[in-house]
């Protein structure tokens, strides 16, 4: 049996509207574009060399090599803060 997203997207359009589903029906396109910004200017930061400055920066700055052990303390710190303070 062949999964069809458009028989599953038509069956939830006819269903009855309930009170914990959206009224916007492209609600999703907020969610899609949270998530594809920033994957996009990443993957266009790499295009055009950005990657290699920011390791070589790494690489030259008081701390070393030895700040690579530290990127995902400090990415994951900023994305909970950034979090906190958009919940509040």
């Amino acid at each position: 049996r062949r999964f069809n997203i458009f028989k599953m997207a038509n069956r939830d359009a006819q269903s009855p509207p309930n009170e914990n589903q959206p009224k916007n029906e492209v609600a999703w396109v907020y969610s899609f574009g949270a998530a594809m910004v920033p994957f996009v200017s990443f993957c266009y930061m790499h295009s055009r060399g950005g990657t290699a400055r920011i390791v070589e920066r790494v690489v030259r700055s008081p701390v070393g090599v030895y700040g690579f052990l530290w990127l995902p303390f400090l990415s994951l710190a900023i994305e909970k803060k950034k979090y906190y303070k958009i919940q509040t």
